[in-house]
């Protein structure tokens, strides 16, 4: 049965949990980041201007943006019920037309065009000039939609503000509810600073326990300080990093439910988020802080390096996974610089080894998963190719396998005599490591490992009792005569 009223439906944040002008500011800035300027000078000129040259500027992917599949479902039934659907949007015309061939549902197509910014009252002129009032039912999403939806026959609702849907409500016209599905936006924000990766900056402690410093209040605050203010840098960079990588974030099986990859978050507040985390680590750490320059510079060279590596270095193989390791020996440094201890020889090395180890993992879990799924080629925004899946394996095993090395070296080194009673001792931590690091890469291998092996530790039960017990025959050593 045919039904008499068009059914009018919004774009962003109804149709998508996102939205396009954020999307192609968000790549344009991304690759083009020293034309900011530019932004200011198109929206200057009109919003309706800005959301044009930004359409023809920055390309984006229509399949992977986040549908609402609720919604999506509902109106490929109403189709296939002799439904005229028409999508009206704020959007550009260049970039709804492609929405709309993408979904090939869609009867007709309204959006922003070089004269007007098809929006609130505006879009409402349109439909009502289109269709007259109470022609048309509407499909939308947010305040803006109030003018739109008192036109209306129906409106349908798609948002989880009580607000909103009260106040459509009080039209008379309330029609369907479809609930966003989206958690609160510090829930949101707080699960896209990654929290859980914090414990990767317990690194930070090592030097602390390295150099016995942990019997010293101002050492240990220092230390706590340290992994504060590092732990804010790295929310920082992980949120900028996700914008840069949203959309090959949306290709990817676990990473597609990140909070700006599925549209949770929105790219807008992530662009106010990442500066404002950096800030506040800086303001920490320098001028309210108690840390020193080297540890500043060492926050520095932190930061640049994981913005390098997210822009450029994780495209180039081998590079990539040296980068990663360098990250995480720089945590090791900034503990040292943070509490004004000499950087050991032995700590710098050992830990480079262990970590492009883990590196390796990281980057050979990504290829195991292409390459049981069939994918040939590199990998979407890697410099690998499943085929390298072997070399990958042998690199970094042997990786591992050095760390081992220099820690039975350090056991013999004769300023770890002068720090140990019986170190000895310390000579059981070798296997122990061989046994943690050969079990990591046969799990790997076996294809059961996490795509971020750091996870993968914190999760696993075996993993803690190791740690454990690498750092109680460390004590034994200290102690025991």
């Amino acid at each position: 049965m045919v039904v008499s009223h068009p059914l009018v439906v919004d774009l962003d944040g109804t149709l998508i949990k996102t939205d396009l002008l954020a999307e192609t500011a968000n790549r344009f800035l991304i690759e083009n980041p020293f034309l900011f300027f530019k932004l200011l000078v198109w929206l200057f000129m009109g919003k309706n201007v800005l959301k044009l040259r930004l359409a023809e500027a920055a390309s984006i992917d229509i399949a992977s943006l986040p549908y609402d599949e609720e919604l999506l479902t509902w109106l490929r039934i109403e189709k296939s019920q002799g439904r005229h659907i028409v999508l009206a949007t704020a959007s550009h015309r260049l970039l709804a037309d492609q929405v709309a061939a993408y979904l090939n549902f869609f009867d007709e197509v309204l959006a922003t065009d070089s004269t007007t910014n098809l929006k609130a009252d505006a879009k409402r002129d349109a439909l009502v000039n289109r269709y007259g009032k109470g022609g048309y039912d509407y499909v939308g999403n947010d305040w803006s939609d109030i003018s739109v939806w008192q036109s209306a026959a129906k409106a349908h609702v798609v948002s989880n503000s009580t607000n909103l849907i009260e106040k459509v409500r009080s039209h008379g016209n309330l029609g369907l509810i479809m609930h966003a599905g989206k958690p609160p936006m510090a829930v949101a924000l707080l699960k896209a600073m990654r929290l859980h990766q914090w414990m990767k900056n317990l690194l930070i402690f090592i030097p602390l326990l390295a150099a016995h410093q942990y019997i010293y209040v101002t050492s240990i605050m220092q230390a706590l300080l340290a992994f504060f203010v590092f732990g804010l840098t790295a929310s920082s960079v992980y949120l900028l990093n996700d914008m840069v990588d949203v959309e090959d974030d949306r290709n990817h099986a676990r990473k597609r439910n990140r909070p700006l990859a599925s549209g949770n978050l929105s790219l807008f507040h992530g662009w106010i988020a990442w500066p404002a985390l950096l800030v506040l680590a800086l303001t920490l750490a320098g001028p309210i802080g108690v840390l020193s320059k080297s540890f500043m510079a060492s926050m520095g060279v932190y930061f640049a390096l994981t913005v390098a590596y997210s822009l450029r270095l994780k495209q180039v193989p081998i590079v990539d996974v040296l980068t990663l390791a360098m990250l995480y020996t720089m945590r090791v440094i900034a503990g040292a610089a943070a509490i004004a201890v000499p950087l050991s020889f032995w700590l710098l090395l050992f830990s480079m080894f262990i970590f492009l180890s883990l590196a390796f993992i990281k980057r050979y879990s990504e290829l195991r998963t292409a390459r049981d799924a069939g994918k040939i080629g590199l990998l979407r925004g890697r410099g690998y190719d499943p085929q390298d899946l072997e070399l990958v394996s042998s690199l970094g095993g042997s990786a591992g396998y050095a760390a081992v090395l220099v820690l039975a070296l350090y056991i013999q080194d004769t300023q770890t005599v002068k720090l140990y009673a019986t170190p000895v001792i310390i000579w059981l931590a070798c296997p122990l490591l061989l046994f943690w690091i050969s079990r990591a890469w046969l799990i790997a291998h076996r294809g059961q490992m996490h795509d971020d092996p750091i996870v993968f530790a914190l999760k696993d039960r075996l993993s803690w009792a190791i740690v454990s017990l690498f750092g109680a025959l460390f004590v034994l050593a200290k102690v025991v005569q």
